[in-house]
C-alpha cells in the first residue's frame, strides 16, 4: 500500500511516502522550487517522492493532509468574529487566500496531479506527535507536541503504545509558547516563521533582565501550562504579533526589521525570553513524564526545533531518553500523517526505528558531470580515499570546502550531504565563513559534527546527536574549538556513526588522524535567505558565488582558482533561474 503524506499552505511545504509502512521519501517543497520555506501546493516534492519509490500517482492508495482544515477555518472564524471590528482587514487580506487553497485540497490534487483517490485528513498536533513517535522505534513513550498553532491547539501532551497514539490534554489558541517566541523574534526584528533560530543564537550575548517584565506577559503554572496576557498581542486580530503596550513594557520599541545594528538591548531580551522558553519545555517535559508515568519522551512540534532548550530538557527535567524527529516543524507532519494512516487507522504493526534523514533526491556521477561540463568547469576525477585525504587536508590547511554527496537530507539541518565544511579549531574561521560565504549575521554559531566515538572527550554530551537538535557544552578540558564554541561556552552538536552514514565518518575519521581532532565545522550550503542546495546545479552556483575555496560534488574535486568566471546568464538559463 501506497501512502502519500502531505503538508502545505502554511509554510515549510513537504511531502513524503509510504511504501508498506517504510518511509521511502520525505523532501520539503523550497529544495525544488528555491523559494525559502515555500508553503505552496508541493509538487515538485511530491514528484520526486513518487520517482523515489518508482511509482506514478495512480499507484497512491490514499493522501493523507497533515490537519484538518475546517477545524482551522472555524478558529480563524470564531477568533477573528470575537475580535471584530478590528480584524476586519484581516479577514478581507487573508480568508480568501485561505479558502483558495486549505479547502480546495481535492480540487488541486486534482488538477495538478491527476489524483482523484481517498483523501484523508488528520489533526495538527496529532501529526507532530505521530511523526515522532513512531519514527522513536519504541514500543511505549510519553509525547510531547509544542509549536505555534494547529487547528486550536497550541501544546499536547499524551502516549504512545504499539501503534497506538492517544492525546490526553492540550493548551488552546490564542495561548501559545511559539507565538511567544515568535512575537520576541518579530520585536527583535527578525522574520516571523523563518528567523526563530536567530533569536536563539542571539540570547546568549544578553542577560536575562527582561525575565520579569515577561512574565506579565505569560503567567506559567508549576507544570508547565500557560497562559498569554492578550492585552499585549495583536496576532489574533491583526497581522501584528503585539501592540504598543508590548513595547513599552520592555521600554523600547521594535527593531526594524534587518537593522545593521544589534545593541544590547535586544540581546537582553533574547535572553531572557529563551530562559522563559526552556522554563515553560522543561516543565512541560517533566509534567508529561508525571502524568504518563513513562520517561522516555517523544517531542515534535516547531519549538522543538529548539536546540537549546532540547538540551534544557535532558539535563533538568529527569528525561532517560529523548527523540526528536529530524523535522519537527510543519514538514515532519506530512509524515505523521502518512503513518498514522497506516499505523492507527489501518492497524499495521510498527516498522523499526528513524535510522537515516537522507530521503531526498540524489544524483549520479552522469548528472553531476553534466552538471558541471555546462561551464566548463575544472574538476578531478578521484577515487574514495583520495577525496577523503584531500579534502581532510584542504580543511586542515584553513580551506573552506562545499561537500555535495548522496541523498539530501529531510529536515532543516545539513547533516554532511549539503554542507559547507571548516576546521573548528581556526581562530577566524567562524568570521571567515559567516561574512564571506554564508553572508549572515556575525553573531550566529557554526555547529560541528564529531565522531560519535569521541563525543564525550570533547562535549559534555551523553547521548548520541545524529541530527543536530541538541545543545551541550564544549569540554574545558578539549583542545580548544573557537569556531564552534558559542559564546557561553555551548555547541549545537551533531554526532556521526558509520552506520548513519560511512563516507561523511569516514572524511571526519580521516581529519581526525591526520589532526589529532575527530570534529569539523558543518554549516548548510547555502547563502542567507536561500534554501539549502537540491541539485548538482544548485551546488555549483553556490560555489561559484561564494567564497569558498573547493568543492567535493560526487567523486569530483574542484579547486576555486582553477574554474572559469561564473556566467551569470548562462547560469541561468541553464539552472531555469530567473
Amino acid at each position: 500500500m501506497k501512502i502519500l503524506g502531505l503538508s502545505c499552505f502554511y509554510h515549510d511545504a513537504a511531502a513524503c511516502l509510504l511504501d508498506n509502512g517504510v518511509l521511502v521519501a520525505a523532501a520539503s517543497e523550497e529544495r525544488f522550487s528555491r523559494r525559502k520555506q515555500d508553503s505552496d501546493f508541493p509538487v515538485s516534492a511530491i514528484r520526486h517522492v513518487l520517482s523515489e519509490g518508482g511509482h506514478q500517482v495512480e499507484d497512491i492508495d490514499a493522501v493523507v493532509f497533515y490537519d484538518k482544515p475546517i477545524l482551522k477555518f472555524e478558529r480563524l472564524l470564531k477568533s477573528q468574529l470575537h475580535t471584530f471590528p478590528m480584524s476586519f482587514s484581516h479577514f478581507v487580506d487573508g480568508m480568501p487566500r485561505w479558502m483558495a487553497t486549505r479547502l480546495r485540497l481535492p480540487k488541486m490534487l486534482k488538477s495538478e496531479l491527476g489524483y482523484t483517490g481517498p483523501l484523508l485528513y488528520s489533526e495538527h498536533h496529532l501529526s507532530h506527535a505521530a511523526s515522532a513517535f513512531y519514527t522513536s522505534g519504541w514500543d511505549e513513550a510519553a509525547i510531547l507536541t509544542v509549536d505555534g498553532v494547529g487547528e486550536w491547539t497550541t501544546a499536547s501532551w499524551g502516549v504512545g503504545r504499539g501503534n497506538q497514539i492517544t492525546l490526553k490534554g492540550d493548551i488552546h489558541f490564542p495561548n501559545s509558547l511559539g507565538l511567544l517566541y515568535s512575537a520576541f523574534t518579530w520585536y527583535c526584528g527578525f522574520k516571523v516563521n523563518s528567523a526563530e533560530y536567530k533569536l536563539m543564537g542571539l540570547a546568549p550575548y544578553g542577560q536575562p533582565r527582561f525575565v520579569e517584565a515577561i512574565r506579565e506577559l505569560v503567567q506559567i503554572a508549576p507544570d508547565g501550562t500557560f497562559a498569554l496576557d492578550m492585552r499585549y498581542f495583536d496576532f489574533v486580530k491583526g497581522t501584528r504579533m503585539f501592540n504598543r503596550r508590548f513595547e513599552e513594557l520592555l521600554g523600547r520599541p521594535r527593531r526594524p526589521l534587518h537593522a545593521e545594528d544589534m545593541d544590547d538591548h535586544y540581546k537582553d531580551v533574547a535572553r531572557s525570553i529563551q530562559m522563559i522558553t526552556e522554563e515553560i519545555m522543561v516543565k512541560l517535559a517533566r509534567s508529561t513524564m508525571e502524568r504518563t508515568g513513562l520517561n522516555r519522551l517523544c517531542l515534535a512540534g516547531g519549538v522543538a526545533l529548539n536546540c537549546v532548550a532540547n538540551g534544557a530538557i535532558i539535563r533538568e527535567s529527569g528525561v532517560k531518553e529523548l527523540w526528536v524527529h529530524p523535522a519537527a516543524g510543519d514538514a515532519g507532519g506530512a509524515v505523521g500523517a502518512a503513518m498514522l494512516a497506516w499505523h492507527q487507522l489501518l492497524g499495521n504493526p510498527r516498522q523499526p526505528q528513524m535510522t537515516s534523514p537522507y530521503l531526498g533526491p540524489a544524483y549520479d556521477e552522469d548528472a553531476i558531470r553534466d552538471a558541471l561540463d555546462i561551464h566548463g568547469a575544472v574538476y578531478q576525477r578521484m577515487d574514495r580515499q583520495a577525496l577523503l585525504d584531500e579534502v581532510a587536508a584542504q580543511v586542515d590547511t584553513a580551506h573552506v570546502v562545499g561537500w555535495y554527496q548522496g541523498r539530501m537530507e529531510w529536515g532543516p539541518r545539513a547533516l554532511g550531504h549539503r554542507s559547507i565544511l571548516g576546521d573548528p579549531r581556526h581562530p577566524e574561521m567562524r568570521s571567515i565563513i559567516n561574512m564571506k560565504i554564508k553572508m549572515r549575521e556575525g553573531f550566529r554559531p557554526f555547529a560541528p559534527t564529531v565522531l560519535e566515538s569521541h563525543m564525550k572527550d570533547w562535549f559534555d554530551l551523553d547521548r548520541p546527536s545524529p541530527y543536530m537538535l541538541l545543545v551541550a557544552p564544549v569540554r574545558a578540558d578539549a583542545s580548544p574549538l573557537p569556531a564552534i564554541t558559542h559564546v557561553d561556552g555551548s555547541a549545537r552538536v551533531q554526532t556521526i556513526s558509520a552506520q548513519q552514514d560511512p563516507l561523511y565518518h569516514d572524511l571526519i575519521q580521516t581529519f581526525f588522524r591526520r589532526t589529532g581532532c575527530p570534529v569539523m565545522i558543518n554549516t548548510s550550503m547555502n547563502v542567507r535567505g536561500e534554501p539549502i542546495v537540491n541539485t548538482p546545479e544548485d551546488a555549483y552556483l553556490c560555489f561559484m558565488r561564494t567564497h569558498m575555496d573547493a568543492l567535493a560534488i560526487g567523486p569530483f574535486f574542484l579547486r576555486k582558482e582553477q574554474q572559469p568566471t561564473l556566467d551569470l546568464q548562462t547560469a541561468a538559463e541553464a539552472f531555469g533561474l530567473d
